[in-house]
């Protein structure tokens, strides 16, 4: 975000999400009835095995359409592959995993590219469409919303385990199944409900994303932190220091801006800390989240949570309670 303040403003008439609010997706308007929504994705491996690797970064960049209540079009691949060290038939897995996803989205694979690379990358640059009219960003939350979580948090801290050997592949699971399950089941709910904003759960953590929501719609996100569910051994682990690094610079990011009311320092970092492929926040109108929350049952999504409200700002954005 600091390098793109120095950028000059992408300013057309037809852009009609770009980077201000640090948002998922692009979305540039084709007439009043349709919009592209553009968004790109990728990173190394975080499990071994590259069927599912590549079922993970696709779902992982085909979420950022749904969070902005689009339905993915096409997609192409982007790879970083080593040749000279790994077999091709590895890099084959990883685009079976990756178009398993985009044929389950309803989307094709159109294309992609690839450079040799000393370390393996993956993802995908995904296009999906839009009625303009019915956009989701970061910026839209009003006070009086409900908070309501689509995913469990965990991802980080069981992928960063099994990285250091220190779980076995079945405590793994769970965070492979939620991880390679689409937003789609958030998105079709949210759009049915008629929620007022909404963003996916990635790289920043929880706490990270609703920052985001807060600053963008200049309210205060109050979070109930035990409210927030978690995938199994994710506080065990966290408490013995299993974290990506992220948290560190999440918490540094928000600074004074973070309030955290006596909650563990443990169940804070686990809030702060990167989760790949997570699900949608989505912020609600409280007489229409029974309505929210009854789609996403029906519609099988990982968990349907209500984890705080939206309130006027005030000097906080986020409090932690």
């Amino acid at each position: 975000m600091q390098v793109l303040r120095r950028l000059p403003r992408n300013a057309h008439p037809d852009l009609l999400v770009g980077n201000d609010h640090l948002d998922d997706a692009g979305i540039f308007r084709i007439d009043e009835a349709t919009a592209l929504v553009q968004t790109l994705d990728f990173f190394p491996p975080l499990v071994d095995d590259p069927f599912v690797f590549g079922q993970i970064a696709a779902t992982n960049a085909l979420s950022d359409v749904y969070a902005m209540g689009g339905v993915p079009l096409t997609a192409l691949n982007i790879v970083g592959f080593p040749d000279k060290e790994l077999p091709a038939e590895t890099l084959g897995e990883i685009l079976r995993g990756g178009q398993e996803r985009v044929t389950e989205a309803g989307a094709v694979i159109a294309g992609g590219h690839s450079v040799r690379d000393a370390e393996i990358k993956y993802g995908l640059s995904v296009t999906g469409r839009i009625d303009p009219r019915k956009i989701f960003t970061n910026a839209t939350a009003q006070p009086g919303d409900r908070l309501v979580l689509t995913k469990p948090i965990g991802s980080g801290t069981l992928t960063t385990a099994a990285k250091k050997g220190m779980i076995e592949q079945n405590d793994l699971d769970e965070a492979v199944a939620v991880m390679i399950h689409l937003n789609r089941s958030g998105r079709d709910a949210m759009v049915g409900a008629g929620a007022h904003a909404a963003t996916d759960i990635t790289g920043f953590g929880l706490i990270g994303h609703a920052f985001e929501i807060a600053d963008a719609s200049e309210v205060t996100l109050n979070i109930e932190a035990e409210s927030v569910p978690l995938m199994r051994r994710t506080a065990e682990l966290a408490r013995e220091g299993v974290l990506t690094r992220a948290h560190k610079g999440t918490l540094a990011h928000l600074g004074e801006k973070l309030a955290t009311n006596n909650v563990d320092p443990v169940l804070v970092n686990v809030l702060c800390d990167a989760q790949t492929s997570g699900g949608l926040l989505i912020s609600v109108a409280e007489e229409r989240t029974d309505d929210l929350l009854n789609a996403l049952q029906q519609n099988n999504a990982p968990c349907a949570a209500v984890i705080g409200e939206v309130t006027t700002l005030d000097v906080h954005a986020i409090r932690l309670s």
